[in-house]
């Protein structure tokens, strides 16, 4: 499960940026949880049909600890996180020292809600193999959620060491920059993310705001622009155009891109306030 992804946007991000950004002032830095980690559910992984080839796989060889870890990926993929679990179990059963496992159970335990085994599984697949790089990027989320920003940048820090190949770890390094106010910092691990994975919509949506709080507007906009054609139902990135058109003074466009944020996600209180903003009479 290593592709790009979004969590649960905090309002409290949005209203930094907010604020700052329509002020002209550069980010403020105390954003606690900065976006990227999980991709969108697809449910085609967790489909009967790629289920039951994988299942076929399993019954062929049902002492082959990959095969469970394989499957239960891709209940993960497909949000059938329980199944997941009960797969990355076995596999670990079969295998104590299957690093990969460890670090793919800890990350359903995360949506599952238990932190502390999601900690202890990260740990033992660090300890197992010191050397890998999902885990401590794994881990490095687990840490930003919590807080912990230090130990958090340690970890994609580490990552980024071990010369990883996954966009999450510039991505999130990116935002620990870019909440502390370090921009060129942040669009350049933007810019890396990017080019690992160039469909991935959120490294746009980060460097955007980065080049929109070094008042760098026309890249700002061609880079959200480019996350909303990745990512149409990217709520942050329509409340972020909404931002640039109203800086420009055009309330229309932002009332519109305002009012689309806030049809993609009713709760997202940046999107709210900008509507309510560029929709009074």
């Amino acid at each position: 499960m290593n592709a790009i992804s979004v969590e649960r946007r905090t309002a409290m991000r949005g209203f930094a940026l907010t604020a700052a950004l329509l002020s002209g002032l550069a980010i403020a830095g105390c954003q606690t949880a900065p976006t990227g980690e999980f991709t969108n559910i697809d449910k085609a992984q967790g489909s009967a049909e790629n289920i039951s080839s994988l299942s076929a796989v399993i019954q062929r060889s049902p002492q082959d600890p990959e095969g469970y870890n394989v499957r239960g990926s891709a209940y993960g993929r497909g949000g059938q996180y329980k199944a997941a679990l009960k797969d990355f179990n076995t596999a670990i059963q079969l295998n104590p020292n299957f690093y990969q496992a460890y670090s793919n159970r800890a990350l359903i335990q995360r949506f599952l809600g238990d932190q502390t085994a999601a900690l202890a599984d990260y740990n033992r697949s660090i300890q197992i193999n010191p050397d890998y790089d999902a885990a401590y990027i794994g881990r490095g989320n687990l840490y930003r959620k919590a807080n912990r920003i230090q130990d958090a940048f340690n970890d994609f820090q580490k990552a980024i060491q071990l010369d990883t190949t996954d966009a999450r770890a510039y991505h999130n390094r990116g935002l620990i920059y870019q909440s502390q106010g370090q921009h060129a910092f942040a669009i350049e691990d933007f810019s890396t993310a990017i080019s690992l994975a160039p469909d991935a919509a959120d490294p746009y949506n980060g460097r955007g705001l980065s080049y929109l709080a070094m008042n760098d507007e026309d890249n700002a906009f061609a880079d959200i622009n480019m996350a909303i054609k990745l990512d149409g139902k990217n709520a942050e990135a329509w409340s972020n155009q909404a931002l640039i058109y109203e800086r420009r003074g055009d309330k229309a466009k932002a009332a519109k891109a305002y009012r689309e944020a806030v049809r993609l996600s009713p709760t997202y209180q940046p999107a709210k306030d900008g509507l309510a903003r560029t929709s009074a009479v």
